[in-house]
């Protein structure tokens, strides 16, 4: 059988990421057409056997190359063409991470994490575009979220759709999204579309960011900033909601978070401690959420609060309070334990890089350890 070696390759203005060890294994059935400008070596001729051998590590005939405006520029059906010798084709976890938008994985094919094979995340479905008409109308500093006059509510429109198999459901809100711009694009790109993710208001280009989350199929909470018990040597900002603020300066900061972006099917807290412990503060916001549909989904903070008629979910654990690998790998563990013992568990955390290179693995084998991944929409209650 022929084989072609790849020489190393360089392109510029992108970041170098390894190929493989110079082999790939696949036969190739089609022309490849010339995809990247600067010197992809293209991979022509019926017959041609590619063999992918183990780890790159040093070998000559690695390849580095970006393949963002390959795939871009690739003539159609060109990936169709590869027809596996042996068994489904093995792309390397490198090749997935090419390109600024993971690779749609061809099926049965997964990537090597720790010499294990796992299978990539599914690809999500775009939810739909926001806002849906009937489920919004203008206010003082812009959209607010109302329930439609058919009856039905935000919630029920902006959440991702679920259903159910039997198994124990495991759901993760991560939050802090917005801020920081390579963290937001990694959780929406890497985590799984079953995540929900969890956006600050004071996020420039918010609209944008829920915009991207939900085209990669995850479902958006928006966060309340709350006050805390250390407040303000803790500030979460000018329109933290107060505990002994009267209802209407806290409908007036209500309003103009939610008016902030649309697209979210319920609020969280961040932070909260004093406010959520206030009677009077805790049911005016309970008040003005369930008037307009949404939900609240809390951290934990609010576990002990009764729903006050909003469609409601509290964490039962904080996933990242410790930031090493094997406290959280410990804290994923409880929570599927949790799951066991009451069909669903939910929990959350903060996109830290660790918390999202964690989340993002061990979300990839939840299946085969006979769990269901799912939105934190689906673990609420009225």
């Amino acid at each position: 059988m022929a084989s072609i070696a790849l020489p190393r390759i360089a392109l510029p203005h992108r970041p170098a990421f390894s190929v493989g060890p110079g082999r790939l294994k696949a036969l190739a059935t089609g022309r490849y057409a010339g995809a990247a400008a600067a010197a992809l070596v293209l991979i022509a001729t019926a017959t041609t056997l590619l063999t992918l051998l183990g780890p790159a590590g040093h070998d000559p005939n690695v390849v580095r190359v970006s393949l963002a405006s390959t795939f871009g520029r690739a003539p159609p059906g060109w990936r169709e063409t590869l027809v596996p010798l042996h068994g489904p084709a093995q792309v390397s976890q490198d090749m997935i991470r090419l390109s600024p938008q993971p690779l749609p994985p061809l099926g049965g094919v997964g990537w090597r994490r720790s010499g294990a094979l796992l299978p990539p995340p599914a690809p999500g479905a775009p939810l739909p575009a926001a806002p849906i008409a009937g489920f919004f109308a203008p206010g003082p500093a812009g959209p607010l979220p109302i329930i439609a006059q058919d009856g039905r509510t935000p919630f029920e429109a902006y959440r991702r759709p679920f259903i159910p198999n039997g198994r124990p459901k495991v759901a993760l809100v991560i939050g802090g999204l917005g801020l920081n711009e390579r963290a937001t694009q990694a959780a929406i790109e890497t985590l799984p579309p079953e995540i929900t993710l969890s956006f600050t208001p004071y996020a420039e280009g918010l609209q944008g960011w829920i915009d991207m989350a939900r085209a990669h199929g995850h479902e958006v909470l928006l966060e309340t900033p709350m006050e805390p018990i250390d407040y303000p040597d803790n500030d979460p900002g000018p329109y933290t909601l107060m505990a002994g603020a009267q209802g209407p300066e806290t409908l007036k900061k209500l309003e103009w978070i939610l008016s902030r972006a649309t697209g979210y099917f319920g609020l969280t807290n961040y932070l909260g401690s004093r406010f959520l412990s206030s009677d009077g503060g805790y049911q005016t916001f309970a008040s003005a959420v369930r008037g307009r549909g949404l939900a609240f989904v809390d951290d934990g903070a609010a576990g002990r609060r009764a729903a006050g008629g909003m469609v409601r979910g509290s964490a039962e654990r904080v996933i990242d309070d410790q930031l090493n690998q094997t406290a959280i790998d410990q804290q994923l563990l409880a929570l599927e334990a949790g799951a066991l013992q009451r069909g669903q568990a939910l929990g959350s955390g903060f996109a830290y890089p660790v918390t999202l290179e964690k989340v993002a693995q061990w979300s990839r084998a939840l299946d085969q350890r006979g769990f269901q991944l799912a939105p934190a929409s689906a673990l609420t209650r009225q």
